[in-house]
Order: C-alpha cells, then structure tokens, then sequence
C-alpha cells in the first residue's frame, strides 16, 4: 500500500454497521468462513461470487470471483466500463473462532488505482438467543468509493437479513453506521 493511500484513509472514517439476529454465533460464523455459506449470501443485491479458495486461518486466502447476475447489473457495469465479473484476492489477518475475523481485500480491480488493502473487521456478540454481529469497514482511497463500499456492504446484508427474517429481533433491520472519524 502506498504512503499517500495510508495519508488519505487516515483522514477519512471507518463505517460501523450492526446487525442483532435470533441465531447462534456459529451460524453467522459459518457463512462468513466456509465456501457454502460465503456463497450464500455475499455480493450486493444483483451480484453473487463463486469461492475459489476460503482458508479461515490466519493468513488463509480467500479468493473468489464477484459476479454481475442481474440483467439490471450487468448492464450498470457496462455502462460504468467495467466487466461484468472480477476476480477479488483476500486474506484472513486475524481469525478468533466464534468472536472475531479481520480480512483484508486486495483492491486492485480499479482502473487508474494503484492496487491497496482494504480492511473489514467482524466481531460476534452472543447473548442469548441472539448474536451480534458488528461490522467495521476501512475507508477506501477516496470518498466516493467509501461510500459505495458501505452501500455495497449494507446491501448484501439483506441477504441475511432476509435469511433470519423469521428469527430477526425487529422485522425490519436496519444498518446502524456510526462515523469514526470526521469526512465519511
């Protein structure tokens, strides 16, 4: 990663965003670090991946392909220049069963970006019946793309959302974002 990447990201905010779900923690665990439930339910509404490699180990790659599947995105990536699919390279830097999973994404899809890292962090809360589940995302190199990142992010989420609807504390979940820093 670039020094001005760094310089740049450090001036703008992570986003937070909650979700609490009647489920167990080893539920949520599973979608996010085996091959079946990442499929499951990752990609913004319109998108689907296709895992070729999830290791949930420190260190562990995950590599998958980030799909267009929608006539409706398909043709949105056209418009944008952009393919329809792209491979996506990533890599688990911290891995506590049941609690917590850092993964960071190599950026390097974007034309005229220098190739950086970008950061989520997942941490499980149980109590109870219910998990939650907070999700921390680093900014991107710019604004814009923060924004779309978090927009992406909160959009997959419906797909669980959707999956524990009938076991959802409220019936309609929303995503909580919470600024951490003072330009999101």
């Amino acid at each position: 990663m670039s020094d001005n990447h760094k310089t740049a990201t450090a001036a703008r905010a992570s986003v937070v965003i909650e979700r609490t779900y009647k489920a167990r923690t080893e539920e949520l665990w599973t979608l996010w670090t085996t091959k079946q439930g990442f499929e499951s339910w990752w990609g913004p509404a319109g998108f689907r991946v296709e895992v070729h490699a999830i290791e949930a180990r420190v260190g562990g790659r995950l590599h998958y392909d980030m799909i267009a599947e929608t006539s409706e995105m398909i043709e949105a990536m056209r418009r944008m220049g952009r393919p329809p699919s792209h491979v996506t390279h990533a890599r688990f830097v911290e891995v506590k069963s049941y609690e917590h999973l850092t993964i960071a994404h190599v950026i390097d899809f974007l034309p005229g970006v220098e190739p950086y890292e970008s950061t989520m962090k997942v941490d499980f809360f149980a109590s109870g019946d219910d998990v939650r589940m907070v999700v921390t995302l680093e900014p991107m190199h710019d604004k814009e793309f923060s924004k779309m990142s978090a927009l992406g992010f909160s959009s997959q989420l419906t797909k669980l959302d959707k999956r524990f609807e009938r076991r959802a504390i409220e019936p309609n979940i929303t995503a909580l974002l919470h600024c951490t820093g003072p330009d999101v």
